[in-house]
């Protein structure tokens, strides 16, 4: 019997009372037994978190009660078992390292495209404009190789902060293509599309809601492969079911590396 609920959420938002907010997300997530982590910054909000039904309602509705977070989306996916080991709120510079400061998601966010318009568009070959549509992986390239979608752009990149550099390198492959940025979640993707708009690629767009929201939404069209998580699931499926069980070692339960979305 499926008991555990695993949500992940993420929202650029202002926070400047980081160290009280931590204490009142800890305090509550340890009441209700969760386990996962949270990361918070001045720029945000970054959240893997798993646990019963009714606990994960009532964290959520503690975190919406909370006008910054009222509008907080969140996916869901399920586990037989819990795939965290401890409960971690941590206090970060970034809820995602980019090391690029002037990327301010919270000041305004790059256009994205929802996953059933996305998967009409390949299921067409083009955008409604009939521009061939290019997608751009931005996660590492370890989390490729478990699966991406069907002829995606893969800089085997090592980690996010060299993303940056890679964009600068094929800068002009990009350009008069609509390009289509995704990762797990959306966190990452939302970084690298704001990125490409500043960088003169006008026709970029986020995958709403990442790999994750894709699956929930239409299954694994276009997509070969599994979904890279980092926790104890290792990996889901198109149907967002656990691929592998048991703690990977490529996936240790550190607060910076447990967290990419």
């Amino acid at each position: 019997m499926i008991e555990v609920l695993n949500i992940a959420a993420y929202k650029f938002v202002a926070i400047e009372d980081g160290h009280e907010l931590r204490e009142r997300i800890l305090h509550k997530a340890l009441e209700l037994d969760l386990r996962g982590t949270v990361l918070l910054a001045g720029e945000g909000i970054n959240l893997f978190v798993a646990g019963a039904p009714e606990a994960i309602g009532e964290f959520l509705a503690m975190l919406r009660a909370d006008p910054r977070f009222a509008d907080l989306e969140v996916k869901e996916s399920w586990s037989l078992t819990q795939p965290f080991r401890r409960m971690l709120v941590k206090l970060k510079r970034e809820i995602i390292r980019m090391d690029h400061p002037a990327i301010q998601p919270a000041a305004g966010r790059a256009p994205g495209v929802e996953p059933r318009t996305l998967k009409r568009w390949l299921d067409q070959g083009h955008d409604d404009d009939g521009k061939p549509v290019v997608m751009l992986d931005t996660r590492n390239a370890f989390e490729v190789d478990y699966g991406t979608f069907d002829n995606a752009i893969d800089w085997r990149i090592t980690k996010f902060t060299e993303f940056p550099g890679a964009l600068q390198a094929h800068l002009d492959e990009l350009k008069d293509k609509r390009v289509v940025s995704f990762c797990t979640g959306g966190i990452r993707c939302e970084k690298a599309a704001i990125l490409m708009h500043e960088q003169g690629l006008p026709d970029v767009l986020q995958l709403e809601g990442g790999i994750l929201k894709y699956f929930e939404e239409v299954g694994g069209a276009h997509y070969s492969g599994d979904c890279f998580v980092f926790d104890g699931r290792e990996a889901l499926a198109p149907d967002l079911s656990a691929r592998r069980n048991g703690i990977s070692a490529r996936a240790p339960e550190d607060p910076d590396i447990a967290i990419k979305q």
